[in-house]
């Protein structure tokens, strides 16, 4: 598959494309600026740059499949966690690219139990989240626990829910690029952890509660 990474400039979508890049599949990185470019020039990447809180058509257009990992750092939640999100999924309608793999936040199903410092953001991923789940398209949700920077294990434990834990931000990349191919996280929305089960054996045989 031809595809695009939203947000390839940030901490996990640099990880995305460096999967991807290792991976049968091709890779646009989208980023923001023309000054983010040179940081992902390494890789075997093309780039593309749009802005989320603008028109996102001509980085949508000619891919298979979106993997949506940008953020606002909670800079403009609102703008670009929820918005530019849904300004993604329908520009993903309009131009025919039925694959789309969200990256979101555990708790993002309940944001009013979370800290106060976190509600604004989760519900903004939670509309999202949402809008992605209302669509046609070919969507996995996926709900990652705290991220650290530590290097990729290969593992982790999948489920609808999870108790609170960590998960480095290299596996929640392998995990995002390992769902495009897997039939089984199609349609689904669920949340991962640091665990002991090879991240596609994991998405292969989700578990609904834990």
């Amino acid at each position: 598959m031809n595809v695009l990474v939203a947000g390839a400039h940030g901490k996990v979508g640099q990880h995305i494309v460096d999967v991807l890049d290792r991976s049968d599949h091709d890779v646009t990185a989208m980023v923001r600026t023309d000054s983010y470019a040179s940081d992902i020039a390494e890789y075997d990447a093309e780039t593309v740059v749009a802005d989320l809180t603008e028109d996102v058509s001509h980085a949508v257009q000619d891919h298979d499949a979106i993997v949506f990992a940008a953020g606002s750092s909670g800079e403009d939640v609102e703008g670009v966690d929820r918005d530019g999100a849904i300004r993604m999924i329908e520009a993903a309608e309009e131009h025919g690219v039925d694959r789309f793999v969200m990256l979101s936040a555990m708790n993002a199903d309940d944001p009013e139990s979370s800290p106060d410092a976190l509600e604004d953001y989760l519900i903004a991923k939670q509309e999202a989240d949402e809008r992605l789940q209302a669509s046609e398209l070919t969507y996995t949700i996926v709900r990652p626990g705290a991220l650290i920077d530590e290097p990729a294990t290969g593992e982790i434990r999948a489920a609808a829910k999870l108790g609170r834990g960590e998960i480095t931000r290299a596996d929640v990349a392998r995990t995002l690029v390992a769902a495009l191919d897997i039939e089984e996280t199609y349609g689904k929305t669920f949340e991962i952890l640091a665990g002991d089960a090879p991240i596609e054996t994991a998405l292969e045989h989700p578990t609904e509660e834990e």
